[in-house]
């Protein structure tokens, strides 16, 4: 069974298409999971910024994390900033599930990801998020709101992450 759901997993990854594409302006505003206000300003403080959307159902997700917490703090001088999207934490209604958010606070805490995580609003789930048919997916995003190259599926290493970033910082 474990298999069988590797294979799923794999062929949803596979076939994921994503609604941004290279160079299309990220804009959204939503709260953090403290409930304090974000918008899409905030890319304005950074030269990059990684928005990791990840479940808390997500092993790769939550596996990830503490290499993303790692590799936030090594790239903060180099004005790099790693922000976490929570993609399960609504209900259907599209209200914060309790349950679901003391779980990714659970999980935060546990890897150390202490980063900003972003409870996606109405706005990112129409727009950005539309199409996110597997987790993690990874974009970056330059300081004027601007998705850099498309997106990045599935979970990375602290490394491979770094030539990455290394690569869109030469550019």
């Amino acid at each position: 069974m474990k298999k069988l759901f590797a294979i799923v997993t794999m062929l949803a990854v596979a076939t994921l298409t994503f609604a941004q594409k290279a160079g299309d302006k990220i804009t959204f505003t939503a709260t953090d999971l403290n409930g304090a206000a974000v918008t899409s300003e905030m890319f304005a403080k950074n030269k990059v910024t990684m928005l990791n959307i990840w479940g808390t159902f997500c092993g790769p997700c939550i596996r990830e994390m503490p290499d993303l917490a790692k590799l936030s703090e090594a790239n903060k001088a180099n004005g790099v900033e790693v922000v976490g999207i929570v993609i399960d934490i609504l209900d259907r209604k599209g209200n914060v599930d309790p349950r679901i958010k003391t779980n990714a606070q659970t999980i935060i805490q546990q890897t150390g990801a202490a980063y900003t995580h972003i409870v996606p609003s109405k706005e990112m789930t129409g727009g950005l998020l539309k199409n996110v048919q597997a987790v993690p997916t990874t974009i970056f995003v330059d300081s004027n709101g601007n998705q850099i190259g498309e997106a990045y599926l599935g979970s990375r290493s602290q490394k491979d992450w770094q030539k990455i970033i290394d690569e869109i910082l030469k550019k």
